[in-house]
């Protein structure tokens, strides 16, 4: 393991994981919600360059502290540029004390089987490769599971583990995340069905292979209590899953030891215009709830 620091704090620091990794086509979305609307910028780059003003106001936030906050995950454009001239991951370990994760998946594939798989990820050794030039810890990538269908779940799993396993291969732990739809008629059902096809894939991994799951907060509370402690997972995390930053929270409170990765909860009602004072404000009682949510 490449930064055994890391990995320690990752398995039994308090606080929780940032995600930050909104890219492609949620970037209009993410930024429209902050205040800034698709006229504002002439092209993609013109797009990259006002989310990564977005997401350097949040890190350099005195309100985005490793008192609170874990790790951030962050995507390939948000890496592969600088905060006050240090490469964003060599920034958020060094001047902050937060652990750095990189989103790998590029989207999904169309619905089958109940799920959507992650489609091919291409050139993925190289952007490994670059990610632990950059001092990145870990990765992040999502898969979609909309029905209780034994085989899709088993395809989705088998799917994040093999990738997953690359992955550690190079010296970074993977963030395996088969998120279920939280509107999906059967949730309950495909939690039993994924948590199953999950301890069969840990049961294969040799014993030096460590994950992170990030998983949807579940309908049964503490269901993944038994999750947490198979020696090859590092931490469960929980997304919110389109849920509200308060309904998240309430939920995942009754959940013990499970701690958030939280978007759209993190970053509710910033906005572009907003003065310091007020961003910072609102930024930090944003992570203060989420985090004691998370440490419950």
């Amino acid at each position: 393991m490449k930064n055994i620091e890391q990995l320690n704090l990752m398995h039994s620091g308090k606080g929780f994981i940032a995600a930050l990794d909104q890219s492609g086509g949620s970037t209009p979305k993410a930024l429209s919600q902050y205040g800034v609307q698709e006229n504002q910028y002439k092209n993609e780059e013109e797009m990259y360059t006002l989310v990564h003003e977005m997401r350097t106001r949040i890190i350099k936030s005195p309100a985005f502290d490793s008192k609170y906050i874990l790790g951030a995950i962050l995507f390939e454009n948000t890496m592969d540029r600088k905060i006050d001239g240090q490469w964003t991951a060599e920034y958020l370990w060094e001047k902050k004390h937060i652990i750095p994760f990189l989103k790998v998946d590029k989207g999904l594939t169309d619905l089958a089987n109940g799920v959507q798989l992650m489609k091919p990820i291409e050139n993925l050794n190289e952007l490994l490769d670059r990610a632990v030039e950059r001092k990145i810890f870990g990765t992040k990538m999502r898969s979609v599971i909309k029905e209780a269908n034994a085989i899709g779940i088993q395809e989705v799993v088998g799917q994040q583990f093999a990738v997953g396993l690359q992955i550690f291969q190079k010296g970074l732990v993977p963030i395996i995340e088969p998120e279920i739809d939280i509107y999906s008629p059967d949730k309950q059902k495909s939690e039993e069905i994924l948590k199953a096809e999950i301890q069969k894939q840990l049961n294969l991994l040799d014993e030096n292979v460590k994950v992170i799951l990030k998983l949807s907060i579940p309908t049964v509370n503490n269901f993944y209590s038994d999750l947490m402690k198979d020696p090859h997972v590092v931490r469960v995390v929980a997304l919110s899953g389109g849920y509200s930053r308060e309904e998240a929270n309430n939920k995942l409170a009754e959940n013990h030891g499970l701690i958030a990765s939280f978007s759209r909860a993190l970053s509710e009602g910033l906005t572009a215009q907003q003065l310091d004072s007020e961003f910072n404000a609102r930024l930090e009682s944003s992570i203060k709830e989420i985090y004691e949510a998370s440490i419950q």
